[in-house]
């Protein structure tokens, strides 16, 4: 089984990079399921119903999230209310909150698993809640499970440290972690020695002349002012789409193979002739 998972989209160009690149990737490389991270879809915080539906229409088959889902509080119940079972928010965070951190499908005759968690180190602040050990939460996921099949996890997370470690923690017991949250795509692509598929950072669908998606003039103002200046996503019409292929062994539920792309290209249409 072949798995496209797409980093964080960021804002309008990040939806803009998707729509313009996926038609010609679904061709070559004809996955079996596409996941992205939507948390920051709607103006860079949070996801609207209007860009869910958006989001699935492109032919996106579900879509994970993080610390900024429930930034658009006058309509997440009605997005996951309208979306069960094709957006799914952070399973550990504590407390009463719309949604489910999971979801689980049939995709050529298997059933397909995707998980979200959220990361604690540097992130606390990030979130209005608690964030409850997402290693406890991993355990605790998959105790429940009532199939396991196969089993996709997007770890939204900070530290490089605490996803690494999560990513062995969770080795031969899930298909995959796929780190979220930094924007930037690392460089750790690999299959790691129990069978699972691992990158710290998938990268972010996004303005690439940016500071992880935010104009790079707000954001260079707001480390020299000390934090005083707001941010603004960049709508720029300069892209970058980061993505993940993993390949699934359905048999047994383990990865063979994981790369990923970084793609940087003009969104501005030709001149007509």
């Amino acid at each position: 089984m072949k798995i496209l998972f797409f980093g964080d989209i960021v804002g309008k160009t990040g939806r803009r990079a998707l729509a313009a690149v996926l038609p010609r990737l679904k061709k070559e490389l004809a996955p079996d399921f596409v996941i992205a991270n939507g948390e920051n879809a709607a103006h860079g915080v949070g996801i609207t119903v209007k860009i869910a539906q958006e989001l699935f229409d492109m032919g996106i088959d579900l879509l994970t999230s993080g610390n900024h889902i429930f930034d658009k509080t006058e309509q997440i119940d009605e997005v996951f209310s309208k979306f069960s079972g094709k957006i799914i928010r952070p399973a550990n965070f504590e407390g009463s909150y719309a949604g489910s951190g999971f979801a689980s499908t049939q995709v050529g005759g298997h059933t397909v698993t995707v998980a979200n968690f959220n990361a604690q180190v540097f992130m606390e602040n990030q979130f209005r809640g608690l964030i409850a050990s997402p290693f406890a939460a991993l355990d605790k996921f998959l105790q429940n499970l009532p199939e396991s099949g196969i089993i996709i996890v997007d770890f939204h997370s900070e530290a490089t440290s605490e996803k690494r470690a999560f990513g062995l923690y969770a080795d031969g017991r899930v298909a995959a972690v796929i780190g979220t949250h930094t924007h930037v795509q690392t460089a750790d692509a690999q299959i790691l020695p129990a069978g699972t598929a691992y990158i710290s950072d998938v990268g972010m669908c996004g303005a690439a002349d940016s500071v992880l998606g935010v104009q790079k003039e707000k954001a260079l103002a707001r480390f020299l002012s000390g934090g005083k200046v707001s941010l603004e996503v960049d709508e720029g019409n300069d892209a970058e789409v980061g993505y993940a292929v993993i390949e699934i062994d359905e048999t047994n539920g383990r990865a063979k193979l994981i790369k990923t792309y970084l793609e940087k290209f003009n969104l501005t249409p030709p001149t007509p002739l």
